[in-house]
């Protein structure tokens, strides 16, 4: 069953998006680790996604047994926001129920974190997503990938594949996440940090 909005009224769908860039070429940059994710979230429910008019790449099913649209935008990373935003206002979601998952280089790799809102630290999927939601009040999940070695420019590192080292984990990595955004709908944020967080690295 939906849950019950602030007004008793019964809540609209959770939208779980997963940020990335289209197409093969980036299909293992760190940068897309929210497209894993949500494929991940896909294979687990036994659904495939179909395309949707809102440009994205779409399925709608329920995590936690309430009802769910899983999302991935057709557009690149920087204007991520305007299918987030066809979707939500399509599927009638509210905005506390829109929740991204996203890779955060401020984050050590492989450490999962939640959190309401805030700003976009840089990225600029987020930026997009919060210009064209007119709204920084959704659900994040956030991944680490880590800081870029060097002097190299993050622009280049998040479009740059996952390395050997890395691979080796990425796989739990994705899993963890997945489990997190299946916490956040089942039993909320709160919960959901309460658990993750507590696996630090």
């Amino acid at each position: 069953m939906t849950g019950l909005g602030a007004d008793g009224a019964v809540a609209g769908p959770w939208l779980v998006v997963g940020l990335g860039n289209p197409g093969p070429t980036y299909a293992g940059n760190r940068h897309n680790i929210g497209f894993m994710v949500l494929d991940l979230l896909a294979e687990r429910v036994g659904d495939r996604f179909r395309t949707h008019r809102a440009r994205a790449d779409v399925m709608q099913t329920r995590l936690a047994g309430t009802q769910a649209v899983l999302a991935k935008p057709h557009s690149f990373m920087n204007a991520s926001g305007g299918p987030v935003a066809a979707l939500r206002a399509f599927f009638k979601a509210e905005v506390g129920r829109v929740l991204v998952v996203h890779d955060e280089l401020d984050i050590p790799f492989g450490a999962v974190r939640l959190k309401l809102g805030g700003g976009d630290n840089g990225h600029n999927g987020l930026r997009s997503v919060t210009a064209s939601l007119g709204s920084r009040d959704y659900l994040r999940v956030r991944l680490g990938i880590g800081r870029p070695p060097g002097r190299m420019d993050p622009a280049d590192f998040v479009l740059r594949d996952f390395s050997s080292v890395e691979r080796k984990e990425l796989a739990v990595v994705v899993d963890t996440a997945a489990d997190a955004v299946e916490q956040v709908v089942a039993e909320g944020l709160a919960a959901a940090q309460n658990r993750f967080h507590s696996l630090t690295r």
